[in-house]
């Protein structure tokens, strides 16, 4: 049952198989919209260019029938006659075509928006197949698209016959009118039928544009399945990743290591942590944890240090706090100040000895770490001192030693 339910395609599209649709060239369209949206401009073309465009047509017919004896006999002079009344055609015809022309463009942003896809061009075979097209015809959307056919037809039908009978006296009056008001009044009596069918169609549009959307929503669902798959083709392999990521570790442990020899000393626990820190007066507000590492990194820190001459100083409470409150590349925590100022006096005293010789300084003996810093300590973890494991561990030295 579960895996049935992974393979129904219950939820919506990505925006990756929303993104691949459309560089197919798939994206909703509403032919009745469209279609309904230039019988409006054209509608409304008439209602502006109109007048101006009748009498213009006009005039050029009544020019192109009157032609004189040149004209008749003289084959030059007629062909320039109707290219310059070809002209005139076209002159009077090109604002009403222009406002087509940019509502036809413009249409398509009303649902689906613009779209050019190159793949939408390239030749399919599969789509002239005699099988894949007798499926089609027998399909679903295709006994959508009958009915939405014969409604459209019955729908229009119905407008028109009611217009009719609605001006059925005045088209036969027309028959008795002068020639000029006649034509004026069947060119209202048009105009209306227009209007009334167009609006017919506009409730076309308004049904078929939400259905469209849906149905292209509806197309384009996916199974949970093909959702998790695309996550791992979008994110990657898990293994891959996981490969990426230790060699993310590895390159900043490198990176680490490579600050150790230019750290002025190494805090340790002694074992179990080492943390190297670097100050730099005047550069610095506060010193900073260049690098850190338990177990087996830290017993690769000790020993860069001790290749590098880098001081070693055992302070297992303060290594401890560095280690769980000190992030790499950050200033030490302020509750550690006065610790660590300790440790880098006694360092500077230390190197001032290596230079110049005389009394070789004391490793200090006590840091002054606030319990709540020390991970071993009962006030910083509460749960270790109701721990019977945490009573018999036998207390670590709070004594530092130079190595």
């Amino acid at each position: 049952m579960a895996e049935d339910s992974d393979q129904e395609r219950t939820e919506p599209a990505s925006a990756r198989r929303l993104e691949k649709a459309r560089e197919e060239g798939d994206v909703p369209r509403s032919r009745e919209l469209a279609t309904c949206t230039i019988l409006l401009a054209a509608g409304c073309g008439f209602w502006i260019f109109g007048e101006g465009l009748v009498r213009k047509l006009t005039s050029t017919l009544v020019s192109g029938l009157a032609f004189d004896r040149a004209q008749a006999f003289d084959f030059d002079v007629l062909l320039h006659r109707i290219s310059a009344n070809f002209v005139d055609v076209l002159i009077a015809l090109a604002p009403f075509g222009l406002m087509l022309m940019l509502v036809a463009v413009l249409s398509p942003l009303l649902i689906g928006g613009w779209l050019f896809s190159a793949k939408a061009l390239q030749p399919d075979f599969g789509r002239i197949s005699p099988i894949k097209g007798l499926g089609n015809m027998i399909s679903s959307r295709a006994l959508v698209e009958l009915g939405k056919a014969i409604g459209k037809a019955a729908l229009v039908g119905t407008v028109a016959w009611l217009v009719m009978m609605h001006q059925k006296e005045a088209v036969l009056g027309l028959a008795v009118e002068p020639l000029k008001a006649g034509s004026a009044h069947l060119a209202s009596l048009l105009m209306g039928s227009f209007i009334a069918i167009v609006c017919a169609l506009v409730l076309v549009a308004c049904i078929d544009a939400p259905y469209q959307m849906w149905h292209y929503a509806n197309k384009l669902k996916m199974s949970r399945h093909e959702l998790m798959e695309e996550a791992k083709e979008s994110d990657g392999n898990p293994q891959i990743k996981a490969k990426i990521r230790a060699q993310q570790r590895e390159m900043a442990r490198r990176r680490m290591m490579s600050e150790v020899p230019t750290a002025d000393v190494v805090v340790t626990n002694p074992t179990h942590y080492a943390v190297a820190l670097k100050y730099a007066d005047g550069k610095m507000r506060a010193p900073k944890v260049v690098a850190k590492g338990a177990d087996e990194v830290a017993a690769k820190i000790r020993a860069l240090a001790s290749e590098n001459n880098v001081p070693l100083l055992e302070a297992p409470p303060l290594a401890r706090a560095l280690y769980q409150h000190a992030e790499l590349g950050d200033e030490i925590p302020e509750g550690l100040y006065t610790a660590v100022a300790e440790v880098l006096a006694y360092v500077f005293q230390l190197r001032a000895y290596r230079q110049h010789g005389g009394v070789r300084p004391q490793a200090p003996a006590d840091f002054d770490v606030p319990p709540q810093l020390d991970p071993h300590n009962p006030a910083a973890n509460p749960t270790k001192a109701t721990n019977p494991a945490n009573a018999t561990r036998a207390p670590q030295s709070n004594n530092g030693a130079i190595q």
